[in-house]
């Protein structure tokens, strides 16, 4: 079957068919964007989907922006946070310089995507044309109806879009705003998926290149029929010099970009002071949060060695969440390793420090 349906570049209706499943993206839900319609197929299909993904990321893996870190072998989001912040540091070290990070916000980002545009871009990726009708089948005449709770609604069929939920989403995503570059050296645009990152090098005021990549990303998001949610978009301002002048707001599309002071950029929360107080206060409350399941698992009498991996594997990974620990005061290093001897005491066995984590890894 499988076989059949990429040598006929088609996939059957029936594989297409999917349920959305409304799940909400906040705790308290004020209206219907704060659901993400999460899409579910059929086992098959995703199996199919699999040898498809396996395919396009070998052959479109050199061909990818350098500055997208979804689907790259040996990157991930550490390295995207890494980067960008090695951008900033780096030309803050001279002087007279300041820092513009535009966060973008795409508005229901996956649903957008024109199946045609996407083949004629992958066309120009060297994806075989037959791969790329196959999936123009996939993402074409595909049936959905949404369930929630007990209540069903009637099915529609929708010609634009990649569900989310599917294997290949993600990825047609990223293959689809893979044009979707910087062209001045002075701005950086940094993606991982759909979360894109604008970051403005400036030298001695002179914004008028940041600017104008704003617009060009304005512009390629109208012609890629792309809506950029300019309520959910953000800029921050990293300026250390002495007595800086107040800056021109950014506007988009004739609205006003909010300016903040704290973000949280593909997991990790920066502050315009480049300190990590605040990212460090989150991933503290989480690691005490998870304590709870820890003493729970200990009551049911579990073995040390379970205790030990449930422990790798629920706290000991929010602690070694991403860049934090090199540049953490003693105080925020000394507050998150009394997580780990209150984590030793319930196991009644040592674990490895937080520098012991720092040094091997």
């Amino acid at each position: 079957i499988f076989n059949g349906s990429l040598e006929l570049c088609e996939v059957p209706s029936c594989f297409k068919r999917s349920t959305i499943i409304p799940i909400p993206k906040k705790p308290k839900i004020t209206g219907l964007n704060d659901y993400r319609p999460v899409a579910l197929t059929s086992v098959i299909m995703k199996s199919l989907e699999k040898l498809v993904f396996a395919y396009l990321k070998d052959i479109t893996g050199p061909l990818l922006d350098p500055l997208q870190f979804a689907y790259r072998a040996n990157r991930s989001v550490d390295d995207a946070v890494n980067m960008g912040l090695h951008f900033i540091l780096q030309h803050l070290d001279r002087s007279g310089t300041y820092v513009r990070i535009l966060f973008v916000d795409f508005s229901s980002a996956f649903n957008t995507i024109i199946p045609t545009l996407l083949q004629t871009k992958l066309n120009q990726l060297s994806v075989l044309s037959s791969i790329c009708q196959w999936i123009t089948s996939f993402l074409m005449d595909r049936q959905q109806l949404v369930r929630m709770g007990t209540l069903m609604s009637s099915s529609r069929t929708t010609n634009t879009g990649a569900p989310q939920g599917c294997v290949l989403s993600p990825l047609l995503f990223s293959l689809y705003t893979n044009d979707c570059t910087s062209k001045d050296p002075s701005v950086k645009l940094l993606k991982f998926a759909d979360d894109t990152t604008l970051i403005g090098l400036i030298q001695d005021g002179e914004e008028s290149a940041y600017r104008q990549e704003v617009e060009q990303l304005a512009v390629w998001c109208s012609l890629n029929n792309l809506e950029l949610n300019t309520l959910k978009t953000v800029e921050m301002v990293i300026d250390f010099r002495r007595n800086p002048p107040a800056l021109p707001p950014l506007s988009i599309m004739d609205s006003t970009v909010a300016a903040v002071e704290t973000f949280k950029f593909l997991g990790s929360i920066i502050s315009r002071d480049l300190k990590w107080d605040t990212h460090i206060d989150s991933i503290a409350k989480k690691a005490q949060q998870r304590l709870y399941f820890l003493r729970q698992l200990k009551k049911f009498n579990l073995p040390q060695e379970l205790l030990k991996q449930f422990y790798s594997a629920v706290i000991e990974s929010v602690l070694c969440t991403t860049v934090w620990f090199g540049s953490a005061t003693k105080s925020d290093t000394r507050r998150l390793q009394r997580t780990v001897r209150t984590a030793e005491r319930i196991i009644g066995a040592p674990l490895p420090t937080l520098q012991e984590l720092y040094t091997s890894r």
